[in-house]
């Protein structure tokens, strides 16, 4: 579930009235996303998303991920608007949360990427971290690197509860990961969550992205390597080498990766799906099976984490540097 919070009609009424977005016909919350309680509102002015943040979400990064997105939107990059009111912060509150109106999207997110996607999300990616070159608000990564210990630390040894000797395989993986992360690839914002569900498609082409609630300053390369995780696994754990290739040929065409961020592709891939085994495995062990939220089974990056250890080269994701590197 996603709606965490309700919302009365009288109460909603009153916070469009800010906007000239027409009287309230109806809405609905949306049962997607784990952050934020979101809701689908039409109006006699149209259809848009209403989110309220929950407390999961620090009120002081909201200015981040909004100045962001009328960021993106304004040079052309198709992600939900903020809705400016007649007057007043485009952050307001509504039942004792913050709240934001947005534009809505169409399209869907598509369930069975095939390469083509793999592809056009690639493109996407690079094009995302090309428009927001000029963004001057900063906001660390509390997920990278930097973070995944404390994250470790906190699951104990209820981590062995949950796979046989993981807390041992995480311990030596994360040791080494912390001595090689590298320090002097090229950075940006990235979106750091760019799963499936947050990329939508309509007649067959990409038609936005959603969702940067986890956006922050980091490797640009690495938001590559949480792409390669969340896309290009098929359903029995393999990885598709034909998606790798098309999703890494992507976005190298729209912004060429350099000889030093190919090489640590491998590497950053493996932070990446630790990141999300670390992340999994947090909320396996601490949120009680009686919560809201559907917990995610953190052995499915536990496997994609193995498969990344194994890798030699960018080569065995399928991609080959045509002509001469950068």
């Amino acid at each position: 579930m996603a709606v965490y919070t309700e919302v009365a009609e009288g109460d909603l009424a009153a916070f469009l009235s800010r906007y000239d977005v027409g009287r309230l016909l109806s809405y609905k919350g949306i049962a997607e996303g784990v952050e934020n309680s979101n809701f689908l509102v039409r109006t006699d002015g149209g259809t848009f998303i209403l989110t309220l943040y929950e407390k999961r979400v620090d009120r002081n990064d909201l200015p981040f991920f909004i100045g962001l997105l009328q960021h993106l939107a304004a040079r052309g990059l198709s992600c939900p608007l903020p809705v400016e009111p007649r007057e007043g912060s485009t952050l307001g509150e509504l039942a004792g949360r913050p709240a934001a109106l947005f534009t809505f999207l169409e399209g869907m997110w598509t369930r069975r990427p095939t390469a083509e996607h793999c592809r056009d999300v690639g493109r996407a990616l690079a094009d995302l971290h090309a428009k927001s070159a000029d963004f001057e608000l900063v906001r660390p990564n509390a997920l990278s690197v930097d973070g995944w210990r404390p994250l470790f630390e906190g699951c104990g040894t209820d981590a062995d509860k949950v796979s046989d000797g993981l807390s041992l395989e995480i311990a030596t993986e994360l040791a080494e990961l912390e001595s090689r992360w590298p320090t002097d690839l090229p950075g940006g914002v990235i979106h750091a969550d760019l799963f499936p569900d947050n990329v939508f498609f309509l007649s067959g082409e990409l038609s936005g992205l959603i969702d940067f609630y986890f956006a922050c300053n980091d490797i640009l390369a690495y938001d590559l390597a949480i792409c390669l995780c969340a896309w290009c696994f098929e359903v029995d754990g393999a990885f598709n080498v034909t998606k790798g290739r098309a999703m890494i040929e992507g976005y190298d065409a729209v912004r060429p990766l350099s000889d030093r961020e190919l090489e640590a592709l491998p590497l950053l891939a493996r932070g990446a799906s630790l990141r999300f085994l670390l992340t999994r495995l947090y909320d396996w062990i601490h949120i009680p099976d009686t919560s809201f939220v559907t917990k995610k089974d953190p052995r499915e990056y536990l496997r994609k984490n193995r498969f990344h250890r194994g890798v030699a080269s960018v080569a065995d994701y399928g991609f080959r540097r045509q002509g001469p590197s950068v």
